[in-house]
C-alpha cells in the first residue's frame, strides 16, 4: 500500500491544503483537485507538472504565474522564473518536517481518511513549531 501526498504551501512553506493518492497515480491527480480557486499569484512546481492542458491552462486562465521547468522532451521549451523556482526548497523543507513524524512517514494508519488527519494535526504541530 502506497499514498502520495499532494501539498500546497504558502511563500513561508507553511502548509495550505493536502490532499492524497494512489501511489502509482501521476502527479496530475493532485494537481486536478488542488488548482482550481488557488489563491495566489504564482505556482512553483516541479516538471511533473508540466502539462499544457491539465496544470498550465488552469493556471493561466485564473491568471496565475507556472514557475515550473518544462520538461526535457518538450518540442518547444517554454521559459519560466529561474530565479523563483530556487524557492522550491521551501515545499522541499516542508515535506522533510512532516516525514519527521515517524505515523506519516510509514504510514501506520490503514484508511486514508485517518492517514490525511494525521498530516493535518503533523502540519499543525509543524505551524507551531
Amino acid at each position: 500500500m502506497s499514498t502520495k501526498i499532494h501539498a500546497l504551501t504558502d511563500a513561508l512553506g507553511n502548509p495550505t491544503g493536502f490532499v492524497l493518492s494512489g501511489g502509482q497515480a501521476s502527479d496530475l491527480v493532485g494537481a486536478d483537485q488542488l488548482l482550481p480557486g488557488l489563491p495566489a499569484d504564482a505556482l512553483l512546481a516541479d516538471k511533473a507538472y508540466d502539462a499544457d492542458e491539465r496544470v498550465l491552462a488552469v493556471l493561466a486562465a485564473a491568471e496565475v504565474t507556472a514557475v515550473i521547468p518544462p520538461k526535457c522532451n518538450r518540442v518547444v521549451p517554454r521559459e519560466y522564473d529561474r530565479e523563483g523556482y530556487q524557492a522550491r526548497h521551501l515545499i522541499e523543507n516542508f515535506f522533510q518536517k512532516l516525514k519527521q513524524y515517524r505515523a506519516i512517514a510509514t504510514r501506520y494508519d490503514k484508511l486514508a481518511r485517518n492517514f490525511l488527519a494525521g498530516i493535518h494535526l503533523a502540519s499543525a504541530g509543524i505551524l507551531l513549531a
